[in-house]
């Protein structure tokens, strides 16, 4: 039984499939978010690398996916989020973004789950 509640990234495509199209990435964000809502019912605390970028990106002046504030804030927030981390909930296809967080996250020793089942509840 797990004695404390795991803070677990969901990890999956942003912009993979997309071409970039808004519309496309706000529905990969939202596939990732539909994972949050479980997690944090099974008593453990979710969150989305995106849900601290998109903001900064925003006050960074960031215009489009992979300018300079972009390549700046984006992934590296949420590797910094790693370090906070017991978990990673691997979800969704391809993404080169989401491989990053599960081998960097497997480097610092936290547990990498690809589907909601393999997470005990609280």
């Amino acid at each position: 039984m797990i004695q404390k509640p795991m803070m677990i990234l969901i990890a999956g495509p942003y912009r993979s499939g997309t071409n970039d199209n808004p519309e496309k990435i706000a529905a990969n964000v939202h596939f990732m978010e539909s994972f949050a809502l479980p997690i944090f019912r099974k008593g453990h605390i979710p969150l989305l690398g995106e849900w601290f970028a998109l903001p900064l990106l925003a006050l960074a002046g960031s215009k489009e996916i992979g300018d300079e504030p972009f390549t700046e804030i984006f992934h590296p927030i949420a590797i910094k989020l790693l370090d906070k981390c017991d978990a990673v909930l691997r979800v969704g296809g391809p993404s080169s973004g989401a491989d990053l967080m599960v081998s960097t996250a497997r480097e610092k020793g936290a547990k990498i789950f690809f589907s909601l089942d393999e997470i005990e509840p609280m």
